[in-house]
């Protein structure tokens, strides 16, 4: 036991800079994820500004669970959160792919640069571009799709589109820098491997699918399963820039939902309430799924 005590301080010395570097992140994560947690015990209390707080058990959730509006928030923020996934996470490995291919490292470059670029942009800036893209009559979309004989499309207040635009412009936003973390899985493949197939007469295709794909699984499930983990997460930057009155029934998620009632109302318990909520759905999903791809693959998070 002492043997191993001291081999710890030798390597916490030894790596003393590391750790320093890491004291930043840790802090963040300390008072803004872990300190806040005990404020969640608001979600059982009813908030008294005068007195202590009234501890009331389920109560809130039972208004919450009751409230058909709720049930309309939930449901938005679910079907938004599948349709993102569907699309934004396989494009990114798609992208990943085809620029490996390219065979110019200048070209190569440029083009990460500018697909790397909407990442580093606020959602305020992007609902102002795509505002401006898709607004009826005159945005450059509908002057396009005019030009071919279709009426114009009022994009950010028709409750069919509304919801596409979301999908197509987080797309926009992070294809590019979530294609970063597979561009990297690819560039660690062994090259022995790419020239062993090319040797037996593999194609470009039969290289991809055989070596590549089965190369960056492990990567592939585990943001896989990262991302369940957030599958509730909506997007409250995205949805509370881009929504209106118009379509505010078919886009109100969760996090908008807890900002009107908590912030907005001052119903802070049962805004609370609806937060753990959401907390415990993407607790459940990723540790569902981690115990699934264990089963299925032998690769999860942990």
């Amino acid at each position: 036991m002492k043997l191993k005590k001291e081999q710890l301080k030798r390597q916490l010395y030894r790596d003393r800079y590391l750790y320093l570097l890491f004291l930043p992140v840790l802090t963040f994560f300390i008072i803004w994820h872990y300190i806040p947690i005990w404020g969640a015990r608001i979600a059982f209390q009813d908030v008294k500004y005068v007195g202590k707080n009234v501890w009331v058990g389920f109560k809130h959730f039972k208004v919450l669970f009751s409230s058909p509006v709720f049930f309309r928030v939930f449901m938005n923020t679910i079907a938004i959160s599948a349709m993102k996934i569907f699309l934004c996470f396989p494009l990114p490995i798609i992208l990943a792919f085809l620029l490996n291919e390219v065979r110019s490292h200048n070209y190569r470059k440029i083009v990460q640069s500018i697909i790397y670029l909407p990442h580093f942009l606020s959602w305020v800036v992007i609902a102002g571009i795509f505002i401006s893209l898709l607004q009826a009559p005159d945005g450059v979309i509908n002057q396009i799709i005019g030009f071919f004989g279709v009426k114009p499309i009022s994009f950010m207040t028709s409750t069919k589109h509304i919801r596409w635009v979301f999908v197509w412009s987080e797309v926009w936003r992070s294809i590019g820098w979530d294609s970063i973390l597979y561009i990297a899985a690819i560039n660690n493949i062994a090259l022995e491997l790419y020239d062993a197939a090319t040797v037996d007469g593999a194609s470009r295709w039969q290289q991809a699918f055989k070596i590549t794909l089965p190369s960056i699984l492990p990567t592939i499930i585990t943001v896989f399963i990262l991302n369940l983990g957030f599958f509730m997460n909506a997007g409250f930057d995205q949805v509370f820039n881009m929504m209106n009155d118009a379509v505010i029934n078919h886009v109100d998620i969760i996090d908008t939902y807890v900002y009107r009632i908590g912030l907005g109302k001052g119903n802070y318990s049962l805004g609370t309430a609806a937060g753990l909520f959401k907390g415990v759905i993407g607790l459940f999903l990723i540790l569902s799924t981690d115990k699934l791809s264990r089963k299925v693959t032998g690769e999860g998070v942990w």
